[in-house]
């Protein structure tokens, strides 16, 4: 005789009853879950919500006047420009008049008819007006040629320096309310 014919048969059924079905689970996991789910869906408490408002404030406090500082230098950055921008129309209304204009409405568009001495349309009209980038520009005839004046509409508010510039092309600045002059400290210098 074989072993095989020896052998007896194992009862499968015991073995299945020790595994557990799949997908099921113990009672104690599902009370774990239901916890864990509770918790997880809580929201904020109030000393987190102020503990977050608290560190947005302190950022904004710190980045705040950073950011005006900025905004500030970039709006006087556009007036030395358009000192610049009135300083070459002189230029070349001078070289087209022989004579520097007198006004900033010399410089500016006509009203009517064509461009000539009395607009020469080599500034925009917003310029033209005196009035722009909250700062009041002036200018006016001297003995050897022009003087322009920026000074802010607010102090303090709109600007926080005076400029003035002459027909040789120095920008010089004062960082007080009184307006610059030629014996103002220069951009760019200490």
């Amino acid at each position: 005789m074989d072993r095989s014919d020896k052998q007896t048969p194992i009862n499968t059924d015991s073995l299945h009853e020790k595994l557990p079905t799949p997908g099921a689970r113990p009672a104690s996991y599902m009370i774990e879950m239901r916890t864990f789910h509770r918790i997880t869906f809580r929201g904020f408490s109030l000393v987190e919500l102020l503990i977050v408002v608290a560190i947005i404030t302190l950022l904004l406090a710190v980045a705040l006047p950073h950011l005006m500082n900025m905004h500030s230098n970039a709006a006087e950055t556009v007036v030395i420009r358009e000192i610049q921008t009135i300083h070459q129309a002189q230029i070349q209304y001078y070289s087209q008049f022989g004579k520097y204009a007198s006004t900033l409405a010399e410089l500016g568009p006509p009203t009517s008819g064509a461009a000539g001495p009395a607009a020469a349309n080599l500034i925009p009209a917003s310029l033209a007006s005196g009035e722009k980038d909250g700062y009041v520009f002036t200018m006016i005839a001297t003995t050897g040629g022009f003087a322009i004046h920026a000074n802010p509409r607010v102090f303090g508010s709109t600007g926080r320096r005076t400029f003035y510039s002459d027909e040789n092309g120095i920008i010089h600045q004062n960082w007080g309310q009184e307006p610059a002059t030629a014996d103002s400290s220069e951009i760019g210098s200490k």
